[in-house]
Formats: C-alpha cells, sequence, structure tokens
C-alpha cells in the first residue's frame, strides 16, 4: 500500500489534501504511476472503464497500465464478452467488464430515458411507452449480432420510415445493447454490429434502483477518487442531487476530504493516496482516455491553459503527452514514429522516456494499424507554436 496523504488540523478536522496528492491518487488508482502485472479483467476492473469511441482507444489505455500488455488477450475478452463495448457514462462508448454492465447501465437508467426519450424521439411522433413496447422485441431480434442496417430495417418495418430515424436514435442508447465485435484490426470497425446485453429483463421508467447507484459510486472512488459531487456526477451523467442521496446513504463505507478550494471530496478509507512527490513516469495517452474526462475539474490532470488545445469544440480529446502527471501536449503516428507535440520545454531525461514509451507503442500499432487517430491529423494545424520531435530519436 502506497503513503497515505491527507492532514487533518485541530481548527479542520476533515482531511485536507492538495491538489498535487489528488493528482497522485487518481494517477495510482488508474495504473499510471507504473504498470501492473494484471490480466486484461483485472486491469479493466480496476480502471472501472475504458473510453471506446475509438477502437483502438481500448488497446491503447490498457498498453500504458498492464506490464506486458498483449492486445490479443483484449480480442480475446471482447470475443467471448467478459469485457464488452456499449453506451454508458457520459452516454458515449466505453469498455467495461460484463458483470459491471447491467449495474452501470441501472445506475444511468434515468439519464438514458430522459435524454434518449426525449426531444428527438417525441419529434418523430414517439412516446415514452412506445419505447418501452418495442425494447423487448428489439432484444429479442438482437439475439445475435445484428449490423446497424439490419436494427434500423426492424425498427423501420414496425415503425414506418418517418418515425424510424428518430425512433432508432433512441433505442440504440436506451435498449440494453452491446457492441458485437466485427474483426480486425482493433475488434470493432467502422460498421457497427449490436446484440442484446443478456436474458435479464430491460429496466423501464424514469428511476433506477438506489443500490445500483451506491455500487457505481464506490467503483468510481475506487478507480478515480477521491471525488467531489460533481465530479461523480459528470461521470456518471446523473443529477447532482442524486449522487448527494446516495453518499448519504453510503455514510461509513466513505471519507470525507477537504480539497483545493475547500471542496468537499469523498473517498475509500483504505484507498491508495500517495504523498505529493511520488514519480509519475511520462506516458503516450490514448484518445479520449478516461483520466482526461472522469473529473468535472479536469485540470486535475490538464492545465487549464492546455485544455482548449487538448479538448476541442465538438468533444474530440486527442491523444497527449503525459509528464509528472500533467497533460504537456499531445502525440500522432507518423511515418518515422510517434510525432510529439510538447506545450512547454522538457527535459532531455523525460524525451528519453517519451522515446522509449514512442518504441514500445510503435511496435504495437505495427502489427494492427499504424495509424489509428489519423483522421484526426486536422487538429494539428490549430495546435499553438511548440516543440515537435518525431521519437523515437535513432543515431
Amino acid at each position: 500500500m502506497l503513503a497515505v496523504a491527507g492532514r487533518a488540523t485541530a481548527e479542520s478536522p476533515t482531511m485536507e489534501i492538495t491538489e498535487r496528492e489528488l493528482n497522485r491518487a487518481g494517477l495510482s488508482r488508474q495504473l499510471l504511476l507504473a504498470r501492473e502485472p494484471l490480466t486484461v479483467p483485472d486491469g479493466v476492473r480496476r480502471v472501472v472503464a475504458l473510453q471506446a469511441q475509438h477502437p483502438a482507444s481500448p488497446y491503447l489505455a490498457l498498453w500504458n497500465r498492464l506490464v506486458g500488455f498483449d492486445p490479443a488477450e483484449l480480442d480475446e475478452a471482447f470475443a467471448r464478452r467478459s469485457v464488452v463495448r456499449a453506451t454508458l457514462m457520459r452516454i458515449t462508448l466505453h469498455a467495461v467488464l460484463a458483470e459491471d454492465y447491467e449495474v452501470f447501465r441501472g445506475a444511468m437508467q434515468p439519464t438514458l430515458y430522459s435524454s434518449r426519450l426525449g426531444y428527438r424521439f417525441a419529434a418523430a411522433g414517439l412516446t415514452p411507452a412506445d419505447a418501452e413496447a418495442l425494447v423487448p422485441e428489439l432484444l429479442a431480434f438482437a439475439d445475435r449480432p445484428r449490423s446497424m442496417a439490419e436494427m434500423r430495417a426492424w425498427v423501420e418495418e414496425r415503425l414506418g420510415s418517418e418515425k424510424a430515424g428518430g425512433g432508432w436514435w433512441g433505442l440504440k442508447a436506451y435498449a440494453p445493447l452491446h457492441h458485437a465485435p466485427s474483426g480486425p484490426p482493433w475488434s470493432f470497425g467502422t460498421r457497427s454490429f449490436f446484440v442484446a446485453a443478456g436474458k435479464a429483463p430491460a429496466p423501464t421508467g424514469r428511476t433506477a434502483d438506489p443500490e445500483t447507484l451506491r455500487t457505481l459510486i464506490l467503483r468510481y472512488l475506487a478507480g478515480f477518487g477521491p471525488a467531489s459531487v460533481a465530479d461523480v456526477a459528470q461521470f456518471a451523467t446523473v443529477r447532482r442531487a442524486a449522487v448527494r442521496e446516495a453518499l448519504r446513504a453510503l455514510t461509513g463505507a466513505v471519507v470525507e476530504f477537504q480539497g483545493p478550494g475547500g471542496v468537499t471530496l469523498f473517498d475509500l478509507p483504505d484507498a491508495s493516496r500517495p504523498p505529493s512527490d511520488t514519480p509519475a513516469p511520462p506516458r503516450l495517452m490514448a484518445m479520449w482516455d478516461s483520466i482526461l474526462l472522469a473529473y468535472a475539474d479536469r485540470s486535475r490532470v490538464i492545465p487549464p491553459a492546455y485544455r482548449p488545445a487538448v479538448i476541442r469544440n465538438n468533444g474530440d480529446v486527442l491523444p497527449t503527452l503525459l509528464v509528472d502527471g500533467y497533460v504537456a501536449g499531445v502525440w500522432r503516428p507518423v511515418d518515422a514514429g510517434i510525432e510529439a507535440t510538447a506545450f512547454h520545454p522538457l527535459s532531455p531525461t523525460t524525451w528519453d522516456a517519451l522515446a522509449a514509451e514512442a518504441e514500445s507503442l510503435t511496435a504495437l500499432l505495427a502489427d494492427r494499424d499504424p495509424a489509428p487517430y489519423s483522421r484526426y491529423n486536422h487538429w494539428w494545424t490549430k495546435l499553438p507554436d511548440a516543440e515537435v520531435r518525431v521519437l523515437p530519436t535513432r543515431p
């Protein structure tokens, strides 16, 4: 167990924790202070959820976190559906343990109900009652992998062409569906296939079982804590009032800290909270990596001055250089290796460590897809002036 940070004073019996201690705690929970010798399922369990908008990103996320990561092990986990890719937190694609999916999906029931059975669904002339009637039939149809075209055709057959667009838009996120693997190089490709999440009855209505939200909060704190009510609500896409109520029910299971600015933070009592001077090795993070998006206060990892360059207006989150635990630039594959753009000067030792990471990453990509994020290269013309190097450098 790493040393526990946090200090209580006579004036303030609640333990205090600094910004840098919060940074180190998050990195520790996310396996970014040192790669761990874990299996893929155990790694996914530890980090809670992997952002999976881009098929390559879960692979790169685990490469950053696990000793000797073998991408074939993640292929197998997706094929066996022990790890699943589905619409979850922030109503976007994540890879999670199959055993976590039902709980996480249940905690998000009110959000999915209101956001996916709302204005666009209603604009197609449909009601939530229509969705509740359709979902069991849709899941029965998706008892085996179905292509996007097949799913849309099924919806159109039942609703008619005028309602099919809005109907499928709502149902593909609201119904408990997994994305089915569709082949190399990253298990999932540009064509989406869907399969029913399981045989359990689909959740209905606009309320959630309170136990599911409490479980999600505990899993989140284990993977990302200490965290505020706003952090939890932002990660899980649930109302802050619901988070507060769930935390009140967890009294005794969580402890409180006073964070920077006097913000109340919650955490598990025995979780890892390393000292602020714990070394954090450089990393080449995937697009949309969870450590960048799991907090309402993203300055925990992203310096505010760099946020506009890293998180674009349309929601794209570029692959980043993590140096001393904080975003220091961005990277992209190029023909000669990995092009690293540093927003501030880096030491020769840091550049050498990044070069070693780049060499390992280049080898991983070479066996799969040497340029997985090439469609996002247009963002590089909008970056601020910075030092650019191609890694690994060779004599």
